[in-house]
């Protein structure tokens, strides 16, 4: 099989692509999410339409530089009742995530794009449906206390191979979806190129 570029700082989605057998190598895409979900909001884009943008950004940027490379980009975010909430920049704003979260139902949507020489040639989208059990703001508290930075910041909140499973009494969905990547999908694209 041959090698894809990778577009992205996530150790969880280039471990994924490992354990698959998917020869990678990466290369960031240093794009500015912030500014881009910014202008996205305004146009009222769902969280949907915003994690495939970012991703197809992302792709698309890397593979600018990568002639003729596949270039694989990646975006994750949660959609709670339409609304999108992104990566915690702080404990604080974790805390304030998990709360916004407790006791209700949300979306995780995975979007992947491959790209070639600056433009997308495949994408796909997957949702992951998760019900956070009702927990006491200390229960949350000893939660937050219990992860490094590294995985609060690179899980959207939890991680769920790890201590974030217990925060929930409901999972349905793919859990690689759930973790960053759908790679069942890409597997097979990559199969039939």
């Amino acid at each position: 099989m041959f090698k894809i570029i990778l577009a992205s700082k996530s150790k969880v989605r280039k471990k994924i692509l490992d354990e698959h057998s998917i020869l990678n190598e990466v290369r960031h895409s240093n794009i500015d999410e912030d500014i881009i979900k910014t202008s996205l909001l305004k146009e009222n884009a769902s969280p949907q339409i915003i994690s495939k943008n970012l991703a197809e950004l992302k792709a698309n940027k890397v593979s600018i530089t990568e002639k003729d490379n596949l270039v694989l980009g990646a975006d994750s975010v949660i959609d709670l009742d339409g609304e999108l909430i992104s990566k915690p920049n702080s404990r604080q704003e974790a805390l304030v995530i998990l709360k916004k979260l407790n006791g209700k139902k949300h979306f995780l949507i995975s979007s992947v794009c491959i790209s070639k020489n600056g433009a997308m040639v495949w994408n796909y989208s997957d949702k992951a449906t998760l019900t956070m059990k009702k927990m006491t703001d200390d229960e949350l508290k000893n939660y937050l206390e219990k992860i490094s930075d590294e995985a609060l910041y690179a899980y959207n909140v939890y991680q769920i191979e790890g201590e974030g499973r217990k925060l929930f009494s409901s999972i349905e969905g793919n859990e690689n979806t759930i973790m960053g990547l759908p790679v069942e999908k890409i597997k097979k694209y990559l199969n039939n190129y």
